[in-house]
C-alpha cells in the first residue's frame, strides 16, 4: 500500500513552474530519497505534499485519503509530519517546553519517549539557543515525531552536520522508522545518508523526475550522473 502519493502536483511562482506535474508514490514502511540539484524542485515537492505550499494542484494522498484540500493542521493531525531545511526551533524555550507545545496538538503525546529516541534527555531543561547545533536538529526532528506520525517528510535533515553526526543521524533514522513503522521522504544532499539508508531513490531536475529506482540504480545512471552525481557517484 502506498503511505503517500502525490499525482500530478504542479507549482508556479508566477510565471516560473517549480513543480511540473510530478507524481510519486511513497509505498509503506519505506525510506525514499529525494535528491536533484539545487532548484530542482524537492523541497517544494516537500512543501506541495504537507500542505504549505500556494499557487499548487494536483492531488495528494494519505494512506488511500484524498487529503488535497486539507490544511497543514489537519495533515499533521492525519499522520503526515515534516522537518525543515532550517531549525524549526525557539531559541528562547527549553526543550522539553517545545515538545510540550507541540504535545498540546498530538493526539497521542509522547514526549518522554521522543526525548529517550533522540538521546535529548540530558538537554531536557536547556535553552534550544544553548545546546549544539547537532543537537538542534535532533530537536526539530524529535519535534516532528511527537504524536508519532505515520508518515515523515524531512528537509535536509543532515544539513550542517559534520560527517560523523550525519551517519550517526541516518542510522538513527533508519532504525527508528523500522521500529515504529515510519514511512519516510527525505531530501538530503548527503549521498553516503542518501545511499546508505534508502531503499528507493526519486531524481528531480528541472521541476520534473528524472529518475527512480534503487540506490545501485541510481548510482549508474548516466542521465543522472550528468545531471548531479558527477564524479560522486
Amino acid at each position: 500500500m502506498n503511505a503517500i502519493e502525490g499525482i500530478d502536483l504542479t507549482r508556479r511562482y508566477g510565471g516560473f513552474i517549480a513543480l511540473d506535474s510530478v507524481s510519486i508514490a511513497v509505498s509503506e514502511g519505506q525510506i525514499r530519497g529525494l535528491i536533484g540539484p539545487n532548484g530542482a524542485g524537492k523541497s517544494t515537492l516537500i512543501d506541495v505534499l504537507s500542505g504549505r505550499a500556494e499557487n499548487r494542484s494536483g492531488t495528494v494522498r494519505l494512506f488511500g485519503e484524498d487529503i488535497s484540500s486539507y490544511s497543514v493542521q489537519e495533515r499533521r493531525r492525519s499522520g503526515l509530519a515534516r522537518s525543515f531545511q532550517r531549525t524549526n526551533i525557539f531559541p528562547g524555550l527549553s526543550v522539553v517546553e517545545q515538545l510540550d507545545l507541540a504535545a498540546r496538538y498530538a493526539e497521542q503525546p509522547n514526549v518522554d519517549e521522543v526525548l529517550h529516541e533522540l538521546g535529548l534527555v540530558p538537554y531536557a531543561f536547556q535553552r534550544a539557543a544553548d545546546i549544539s547545533y547537532g543537537d538542534q536538529r535532533r530537536l526539530d526532528l524529535a519535534l516532528a515525531l511527537i504524536g508519532r506520525p505515520r508518515v515523515l517528510l524531512l528537509d535536509e535533515p543532515a544539513a550542517g552536520l559534520t560527517m560523523q553526526e550525519s551517519m550517526e543521524a541516518a542510522e538513527m533514522l533508519r532504525d527508528l522508522a523500522q521500529r515504529w513503522g515510519v514511512t519516510v521522504l527525505i531530501v538530503e544532499h548527503d549521498m553516503d545518508v542518501v545511499f546508505g539508508i534508502c531503499q528507493h531513490i526519486t531524481v528531480l531536475h528541472l521541476g520534473k523526475i528524472l529518475a527512480e529506482g534503487s540506490p545501485q540504480e541510481i548510482k549508474k545512471n548516466p542521465e543522472v550522473i550528468t545531471a548531479y552525481l558527477g564524479s560522486a557517484a
